[in-house]
């Protein structure tokens, strides 16, 4: 498969939206809810492209199966393929090596001699997406942990899954800036966090425009973020040359919050693709899925594709059809969830390792335990050998008056 990258290679910032759904806006633009909790996300889908064909409602992939979680989304949107493993969906950071054998969007820029970054505000290894990024294009994988190891809270700092969406942004400026100092093309990916289920994460930075309806509120306030980022972002020197993609993960799993939504309707994650430099050659609203960001993620920074194609995925902004649009939607989820004997063989899953990773982390756990047993027994017996001491000094002094 050959892939014809411009002679000047654009900039690429992916932010992966935690549980974001193009639902989330009014039914008047598409969305399954009467208020609209993402204003600013629905202006930046209406502006750029999220392949609606204009109509004035929002379009969004579909998750299918082997992409309905973080991991199996960010696999599917950066590699074409559904993440079919023979372990628990979240126990690929037991594995020594994360589908070695698949080409994936990091992969591609690593080659062509890009600089890539991972930001994100809880810890990497958790479902292997550390692995998966350092693996797959030697990314710069800056967790909560790294974060902390800088200084830029406090030691015992945690709140919902590490840290709030607000820090993130402020770091990937800091990070953008001196990305774009190198002189090399860039690859910033972030994932945020304050949306996920159950209810969201109230930072600072929240209103209660929604009352008492928590979700509502933080997927409002991301919204907010996630715009003033984008605005920054077209300030900057970079800009011109750089796209963005902004897509949800997947479907948020906070059932109480779509109660409401009737069973007829149905739910597609948050997309839109910002300052591309190509147009889609289709202008009627595409059926997809997020198999199919992959290769459009390529073409949005101007990459040729022979054929349109890569994995699963088509290039949406290309003539050709999806997998969906071909076949349908049942058809295609239908077929996903056999057993893939390809992917089995991809995946070089350890079974033995994900058992003793599991048994190795509950033993670190009961250790870690312990050792903080110890240490704050530790610390109480220092304290009162020196209020002992001090008492005894205070007398001391007494008697010497």
């Amino acid at each position: 498969m050959e892939l014809r990258f411009p002679e000047k290679k654009r900039n690429l910032i992916y932010i992966y939206m935690e549980s974001t759904e193009m639902s989330f806006s009014d039914e008047a633009h598409g969305g399954a809810f009467p208020m609209n909790c993402i204003p600013e996300l629905t202006e930046l889908a209406e502006e750029n492209e999220d392949f609606s064909g204009g109509d004035g409602k929002l379009n969004g992939a579909y998750s299918m199966p082997g992409s309905t979680w973080t991991m199996g989304a960010i696999f599917a949107m950066s590699s074409g393929l559904p993440l079919k493993i023979s372990i628990d969906k979240n126990a690929m950071d037991s594995q020594k090596s994360f589908f070695p054998g698949v080409q994936t969007l990091g992969d591609i820029l690593k080659e062509e001699g890009y600089e890539q970054s991972f930001l994100l505000g809880s810890v990497g290894y958790f479902g292997g997406r550390r692995l998966y990024f350092q693996s797959h294009g030697d990314y710069a994988v800056k967790d909560y942990s790294y974060w902390k190891r800088q200084g830029k809270f406090r030691p015992d700092y945690w709140v919902n899954w590490g840290f709030e969406d607000e820090k993130l942004y402020s770091y990937a400026k800091e990070e953008l800036s001196r990305l774009s100092r190198d002189g090399r093309p860039f690859n910033l990916t972030l994932l945020t966090v304050d949306t996920h289920f159950p209810d969201g994460y109230v930072c600072r930075l929240c209103r209660r425009e929604f009352g008492k309806n928590q979700y509502a509120n933080v997927f409002a306030c991301a919204s907010r973020q996630l715009a003033d980022f984008v605005n920054w972002a077209k300030t900057q020197p970079w800009y011109e040359n750089t796209t963005i993609v902004v897509t949800g993960d997947h479907p948020t799993m906070d059932h109480d919050f779509c109660k409401d939504v009737p069973k007829s309707y149905v739910r597609r994650v948050y997309t839109a693709y910002i300052n591309s430099p190509i147009a889609s050659a289709r202008r009627e609203r595409r059926e997809y899925s997020s198999f199919d960001d992959f290769p459009t993620t390529l073409a949005s920074l101007g990459v040729e594709i022979e054929g349109e194609r890569l994995g699963l995925g088509t290039n949406l902004y290309s003539d050709q059809p999806t997998l969906m649009e071909k076949f349908g939607r049942d058809y295609e989820r239908e077929e996903l969830k056999k057993r893939s004997e390809l992917m089995l063989r991809l995946g070089q899953i350890d079974k033995a390792a994900a058992f003793e990773s599991r048994a190795a982390k509950d033993k670190e756990e009961r250790e870690k335990e312990r050792r903080e047993k110890e240490r704050k027994k530790k610390e109480k017996r220092e304290s009162r050998k020196e209020s002992g001491a001090s008492q005894a000094g205070g007398r001391g002094e007494k008697e010497g008056e």
